[in-house]
């Protein structure tokens, strides 16, 4: 409840929760000696609560002589309207920390490309520990990695870091993998045993299209190379495969990390380590303000993953 003198907008003064709670317990007991041992304050610190309490009613709730405490009439009907609602706004308050505390509901989870086995794993981890919770998946596009969170789509995503949202929460980051460089497999590259990031100004990159912010789309199709060299752009696609499909039809190249690559060997298109670049990184990310004993569930999940050793990532 609002601190002393707040109003609600019909008028209303409002009152401190620890006031109700004092003329209660006081009511009981009809001792401020006792009722302080209760509530764990003075005796002077219940007149207090009282007096304050009075005050905003306007009226005496307590009579109080040297020999005895008794409920005044106005006391008496104010008791009787208080107690079934704070009886209620205690069970609110029980039933709230219940769930919160309970995992329990459906989780759905969006990944990006494609669902690594670091994803899978987390997912068998948490069905094991918790069975009754179902879960959904789904895939998040390369042009929109965050929407779907926004949306309500889905309530956490694997992404690719950076990110750098102020309504959302990053995560357990995990599964730092070096890239690998997808282009057809008749592009003069595609002979290359590995190849030097400065090599990238060769090579025009297949990026993520909008609404991906423009940050996201640099670290994953870079506008320059290391050295500063410009870098030429691409086709930009929407998902995986039709970044893919426009490596194999040679109009360019396209980063993905080694695990991804290996997981989409197809013909027509090889996959080139590439040196001198910042590792990818995958991070789980939720809404801001949306955070669960549900979802912290699964953030543990994918940390306790994460801690068994390296397996496959995402994008």
């Amino acid at each position: 409840m609002d601190a002393p003198g707040h109003r609600s907008r019909a008028g209303r003064t409002r009152v401190e929760i620890r006031e109700l709670e004092c003329f209660l317990v006081l009511a009981e007991e009809l001792h401020f000696g006792r009722a302080g041992e209760r509530l764990y304050v003075s005796q002077s610190r219940v007149s207090q609560l009282l007096r304050s309490l009075e005050s905003r009613i306007g009226a005496r709730l307590v009579e109080r002589t040297s020999r005895s405490v008794a409920l005044t009439p106005l006391g008496e009907r104010f008791l009787r309207g208080l107690r079934p609602a704070y009886e209620e706004l205690g069970r609110v308050v029980d039933q709230a920390r219940t769930e919160a505390r309970c995992v329990s509901g459906t989780l759905r989870l969006g990944f990006l490309g494609s669902a690594n086995r670091r994803t899978t794993a987390a997912l068998g981890l948490f069905h094991a520990r918790y069975p009754q919770v179902e879960t959904s998946v789904a895939e998040i596009t390369m042009a929109d990695p965050f929407g779907p969170l926004r949306r309500g789509e889905v309530d956490m995503g694997v992404v690719l870091l950076p990110v750098d949202e102020p309504d959302l929460v990053l995560g357990p980051r995990f599964e730092r993998q070096p890239w690998t460089l997808a282009v057809s497999s008749a592009h003069p590259l595609a002979a290359r045993a590995a190849l030097d990031a400065e090599e990238l100004a060769r090579c025009p990159l297949i990026g993520s299209d909008e609404p991906a912010p423009a940050y996201w789309r640099d670290c994953q199709a870079p506008p320059v190379t290391p050295s500063g060299r410009p870098v030429p752009a691409g086709p930009r696609v929407r998902t995986l495969q039709e970044g893919l499909a426009m490596a194999a039809a040679r109009r360019g190249g396209m980063l993905l990390c080694r695990p991804t690559a290996e997981a989409h060997a197809q013909a027509g298109v090889t996959f080139v380590p590439v040196h001198g670049l910042p590792p990818s990184e995958l991070g789980l990310v939720w809404a801001k303000g949306a955070e669960t004993a549900l979802l912290r569930a699964f953030a543990a999940a994918v940390e306790d993953v994460a801690e068994e050793g390296p397996v496959t990532a995402a994008v």
